[in-house]
């Protein structure tokens, strides 16, 4: 029975690469990946961050590098797919977790912003469903995972520019997976409810907002980052073979409540 389960939902030996590796919820996938037996990429613009990780699956007896990324630039995607190629000689797996928000008033929302929320969130995944996907569909097979929201629609306030991108990964996720699905490569969301990090409880989250959003939360908590984990790992694996253009809510019960 133990070898059916690990057969299944097996990941043990794949290659995943994960943007934004540093990052709260990122970096707990990213554990887990290693833990797994995958062998991970962790990409992320502070490389501090991104070493920080590695390490600490490196020390869980995993295997990890780290890769400083800054997903607004087209040739770091193509220096870490050769630096993943070059260390572990494949690539099975990629995760798009980088990302940035500001609860800036709809009416006070400067150009320079909203261009830079985009950037990072939106075409950042873009450019990264381009560089790595053109290999994944070259060796017909992988598996994508892309970060949207449950702002992804209907829009929550107070995050005008986010919502927007992340309506739009749900879109280029559901694009994808029809264009690759005769070719190997399945394209997925994973659409978290909430996980607020130290950031986002400071800029986001009034004890007002805060009642709401538990209420509209049929478990009446928040997400913890370990919770995300099943779900991306089973994307991941062969499992989720016939799962392509699936959006994967993990929100506590947030997009089945109305009233």
């Amino acid at each position: 029975m133990k070898n059916y389960i690990s057969d299944l939902f097996g990941v043990e030996g794949k290659v995943v690469l994960l943007t934004g590796a540093g990052g709260n919820l990122v970096g707990e996938m990213s554990r887990a990946a290693g833990m797994s037996g995958m062998k991970v990429v962790c990409c992320d613009i502070n490389l501090k961050n991104a070493e920080n990780i590695s390490e600490e699956i490196i020390k869980s007896g995993g295997e990890a590098i780290p890769c400083q990324l800054d997903v607004r630039n087209v040739s770091d995607f193509t220096d870490a797919l050769a630096l993943t190629l070059d260390v572990f000689g494949r690539l099975d797996c990629v995760l798009n977790g980088a990302g940035i928000n500001a609860p800036t008033p709809f009416l006070d929302i400067a150009l320079e912003e909203w261009n830079d929320i985009l950037a990072v969130q939106l075409t950042g995944t873009m450019l990264s469903c381009q560089v790595f996907g053109r290999h994944l569909l070259g060796q017909k097979s992988g598996s994508i995972v892309n970060i949207s929201s449950a702002s992804a629609g209907p829009p929550l306030s107070k995050a005008f520019t986010y919502s927007v991108a992340k309506a739009g990964i749900k879109n280029l996720t559901q694009n994808l997976a029809r264009e690759w699905a005769l070719d190997g490569v399945r394209v997925n969301a994973l659409r978290p409810g909430f996980f607020p990090t130290e950031w986002s409880m400071k800029n986001f989250i009034t004890p007002e907002r805060q009642e709401a959003i538990l209420g509209h939360t049929a478990m009446r908590r928040y997400g913890k980052p370990e919770e995300l984990v099943g779900a991306v790992l089973w994307l991941f694996s062969d499992a989720a073979s016939f799962v392509t253009g699936a959006e994967i809510a993990v929100d506590g019960g947030f997009s089945a409540m109305t009233i």
